[in-house]
C-alpha cells in the first residue's frame, strides 16, 4: 500500500520528509522486499538535516506532487540520513566516484532489486537547467532502461558491486619513514594559498586529518614553513564569516577562497576537530586568537548543543524560514537600530558591516580586514555589542536542531573537551565530557556492544569502526585527564570488540561495518580521510597508546600492520592518507609524559603545556606517586616532596625532572625527529 512511512523515525532529517508526497520507505528490509515484490528498481536519497541543496531538491521535487506522483509510479522510493547510516552512504558515494560522478549530498542513487547500484548523481533540478538533466525525465528514462534493459542494467550492477567489494591486490608498498614524513610535510606547504590559508583554491574545507598531519610534521621536523601555514589558516578560519563571531561554533566549510562566505550549517564533527587541532596549536603559538575561540566555541556548544542525557547534538542547518543563512546575515540598518548609530558605526567597521552588503546584498560578520585583535579595552567594547546583538539575533526564527546524539562525533568532541579542559585549567570542560561519555556508556550500548545514533529513547543502528575508534580516543583522553582506571578499562574493552568484528584477518585493517550487520552490500575498508578522520588512522594512534599504557605489545603489532596493509594505498596517494600518515607517528614514537603531585607541581605544568606535543599520552597526577598509570612508570614517584616528571618514549623513561627548564628542553628534544 503506497503511504509515506517516515513518520515512524526519529531521524530529524527523515521528520522534515514526513509529509512529502513521495510514498517514502526508512532503509531496511521491508522497504527491499517490496522492491523484489514489485520488481521496481529502487530510488535511494541521502542526505542530512543540516544540508542547504537537500532542502532545495526536497522543496523543488519531493514536495511537487505530479513529481512524487511519477516517483511512486515508476519507484520504490527510500530515504536514508547519512549522519544515522554513514555505512550505507560511504558504499553508495563509493559507487558514484567509481561512475566518474563528483560525489556530494543530496545523494540521488538508483539501485536494483537487490541494492545494487547502477546510476547516480547528486543534485537534480525538477527540469533540465545549469547543464544537467531534469530530475523527470531522469525517472522516465532509467525506468525504461531498467524495464527494456535488464541485461545493460545488470552488467553495471555487477561491475560496480564487485569494485566496491574489491581491495587493491598486495602490491609492494611505501615504508612509512620519517624521511618520507618529513617530505610529504614540505610538499603539503605548497598546496597551501599563501594568502589565505587552506588548501588553494575554493570552496575550502576545514581538513583537519591534513592540516593535523602538517602540524605534526612541523613539529617533528622543525618545519617553520609549515608551522606559519597552518597558523595562518587557523587565523583566517578564526577570523572569516565561517565563524560566527556572535554566538561562537564554526560552520562546515567556506564557498570562497577567502573564509567568508560559509555553508551555514554548524556540525558537532568539524567544532570538536577544530577545537583540538587549535589546542596544540596555541600550545606552541599562545596565540590569544585560539583561545578565545576555543572558549567561545565551547559556550555555544554549551548553550545550543546539549541533547538528551548531556551528550552533543549532531548540527544545526543552514536554513531558516526557507532561506540559507538568514539567520545570521545582517543589514546595516539593522545593526544601527540594535546598537545605536555611534556603537553600531564602530562594530560596522570592525566586522565589516556596510550599506551594500559583503554576500548577495547582506552581511556577514567578519574580521579578514584586519586579522589581529584590538586593544583589551576595544574588544571588551567589541565584547559588549556582540552580546547586544546576539539577543537581538535570539527573536529570530532559529535554523532546525538535529539533536539526535552520534557515538563517533560525540567522540570526537569528548577528546577535544578533556584535552583542552586541561591546556586552559577548565575543570567544568571535563565535566561537560565526562557527562557525554557517560550517556553514551548508558543509552547507547546493549550487551556491551555500541550503537552508532540515539534520539528520542530510541536506538539507530549497529555501530561503526568510527564509533569505536572515536569513543576509545575519547575514553584515552578521559584516563589522560582523570588518571581513572576505569576510562582505561573501557577503552581496552571498545578495542577487543572493534577486533572481534570489524578486524579483516586477510588484510590487517578495520572494516566500516561489523560482520554481523547485514543491511549492507558490501564492507568498506579504505584508509583515506573524509570530514571526518579515517577510522583505521584514529585506531593507529589508540593502539599505540595502550601499547605504552598496558604493556601489552599485541597493540604495538596490530598498529604497525594497519600501517602495512594500507602501504600499496598510500603510494598511490599520499595526501589522501594523512590521518594514516600522522597516526604513524605515534606507532614509531610513542610519547608518554607524567607529572606527579608534589611542589611545583603548577609550573611543571605550565612547561607542559606551553609546548606542543601532539599525539602524546600527558598525566597530571595529584598523587605523588606514578603507580598503576602504565607499566613504564611503575616505581616513579616525587622526588623530597617535589613534582617530578618523566619523559618517556616507547619504554625509556628519562630520569626525574624537577626543574620546569630541564623540563622542557626534554620535550623539545624528544618531540623531534632529525631524518
Amino acid at each position: 500500500m503506497g503511504r509515506n512511512r517516515l513518520s515512524e523515525t526519529t531521524s530529524p532529517y527523515l521528520l522534515q520528509h514526513k509529509d512529502n508526497p513521495v510514498h517514502w520507505w526508512p532503509w531496511g528490509e521491508e522497504a527491499l522486499a517490496e522492491a523484489k515484490a514489485t520488481n521496481k528498481p529502487i530510488l535511494l536519497s541521502i542526505g542530512y538535516a543540516a544540508c542547504h541543496w537537500c532542502h532545495v531538491m526536497a522543496h523543488e521535487s519531493f514536495e511537487n506532487d505530479e513529481i512524487a506522483e511519477v516517483m511512486n509510479d515508476l519507484f520504490v522510493n527510500i530515504k536514508v540520513d547519512r549522519e544515522e547510516r554513514p555505512d550505507i552512504d560511504a558504499i553508495y558515494m563509493s559507487a558514484l566516484h567509481m561512475m566518474g560522478e563528483q560525489g556530494g549530498w543530496p545523494l540521488t542513487m538508483f539501485l536494483d532489486t537487490d541494492a545494487r547500484p547502477f546510476f547516480g548523481g547528486t543534485y537534480f533540478p525538477p527540469t533540465s537547467r545549469w547543464g544537467r538533466p531534469g530530475f523527470v525525465d531522469v525517472l522516465q528514462n532509467l525506468s525504461r532502461i531498467y524495464r527494456d534493459e535488464p541485461d545493460r542494467v545488470a552488467h553495471n550492477a555487477e561491475i560496480l558491486t564487485n569494485a566496491l567489494s574489491e581491495r587493491n591486490p598486495g602490491s609492494s608498498g611505501i615504508v612509512v619513514s620519517d624521511r618520507l614524513l618529513s617530505e610529504l610535510t614540505q610538499r603539503m606547504v605548497g598546496v597551501i594559498d599563501p594568502q589565505h590559508g587552506g588548501i588553494q583554491g575554493a570552496p575550502k574545507f576545514p581538513q583537519w586529518s591534513f592540516f593535523w598531519m602538517l602540524w605534526r610534521g612541523a613539529i617533528r621536523f622543525d618545519n617553520t614553513q609549515a608551522a606559519n601555514a597552518v597558523e595562518k589558516t587557523l587565523t583566517h578560519i578564526c577570523q572569516g564569516g565561517i565563524y560566527d563571531h556572535l554566538g561562537g561554533g564554526f560552520a562546515r566549510y567556506s564557498t570562497d577562497e577567502r573564509w567568508l562566505a560559509p555553508h551555514f550549517e554548524k556540525m558537532l564533527y568539524d567544532n570538536a576537530l577544530l577545537i583540538d587541532l587549535m589546542t596544540e596549536v596555541w600550545r606552541e603559538t599562545h596565540n590569544p586568537l585560539f583561545k578565545l575561540r576555543i572558549t567561545e566555541t565551547v559556550e555555544w556548544l554549551e548553550r545550543e548543543m546539549i541533547a538528551e542525557g548531556g551528550a552533543f547534538a549532531a548540527s544545526l542547518d543552514a536554513d531558516s524560514e526557507g532561506e540559507e543563512g538568514k539567520f545570521y546575515v545582517w543589514s546595516k540598518p539593522e545593526v544601527e537600530r540594535a546598537l545605536g548609530s555611534e556603537d553600531g558605526e564602530f562594530f560596522s567597521h570592525v566586522y565589516d558591516i556596510s550599506e551594500e552588503g559583503n554576500w548577495e546584498g547582506k552581511n556577514i560578520p567578519n574580521r579578514l580586514r584586519s586579522l589581529g585583535l584590538l586593544s583589551r579595552e576595544e574588544e571588551a567594547r567589541l565584547k559588549v555589542l556582540r552580546e547586544k546583538l546576539l539577543a537581538h539575533r535570539a527573536d529570530r526564527v532559529r535554523p532546525g536542531w538535529d539533536d539526535k546524539v552520534l557515538a563517533d562525533w560525540n567522540g570526537l568532541m569528548i577528546a577535544a573537551l578533556a584535552r583542552a579542559s586541561q591546556v586552559f585549567d577548565q575543570p567544568q570542560w571535563l565535566e561537560r565530557a565526562k557527562t557525554a561519555f557517560a550517556c553514551i556508556v548508558e543509552k547507547m550500548t546493549v550487551d556491551e556492544r555500541l550503537r552508532h545514533s540515539y534520539r528520542d529513547g530510541r536506538l539507530g543502528a549497529a555501530a561503526t569502526a568510527n564509533d569505536y575508534a572515536n569513543m576509545t580516543w575519547a575514553a584515552l583522553r578521559l584516563f589522560e585527564a582523570t588518571a581513572n582506571a576505569d576510562y582505561l578499562a573501557q577503552a581496552v574493552r571498545w578495542t577487543d570488540i572493534l577486533h572481534g568484528h570489524y578486524w579483516l584477518v586477510t588484510e590487517s585493517r578495520y572494516a566500516t561495518t561489523a560482520d554481523d550487520t547485514t543491511d549492507v552490500l558490501a564492507r568498506l575498508a579504505a584508509g583515506t580521510d573524509d570530514a571526518t578522520p579515517n577510522a583505521n588512522a584514529i585506531q593507529l594512534s589508540n593502539l599505540a597508546h595502550l601499547a605504552s599504557l598496558t604493556g601489552n605489545q599485541t597493540y604495538s603489532e596490530q598498529a604497525m600492520s594497519i600501517l602495512e596493509s594500507f602501504s600499496p594505498d598510500i603510494q598511490r596517494n599520499l595526501i589522501a592518507h594523512a590521518g594514516l600518515l600522522a597516526a604513524a607517528i605515534d606507532a614509531m614514537s610513542p610519547q608518554h609524559i607524567v607529572i606527579t603531585a608534589g611542589r611545583n607541581q603548577i609550573e611543571m605544568a605550565r612547561a607542559l603545556y606551553g609546548v606542543s606535543l601532539p599525539g602524546s599520552i600527558q598525566h597530571i597526577l595529584e598523587t605523588e606517586t606514578a603507580e598503576r598509570i602504565a607499566p613504564t612508570l611503575e616505581g616513579k614517584s616525587a622526588i623530597d616532596g617535589s613534582a617530578a616528571a618523566y619523559a618517556c618514549l616507547g619504554q625509556q623513561c628519562s630520569p626525574p625532572l624537577t626543574e620546569p627548564k630541564d623540563f622542557l628542553k626534554t620535550l623539545k628534544e624528544q618531540r623531534r625527529s632529525k631524518p
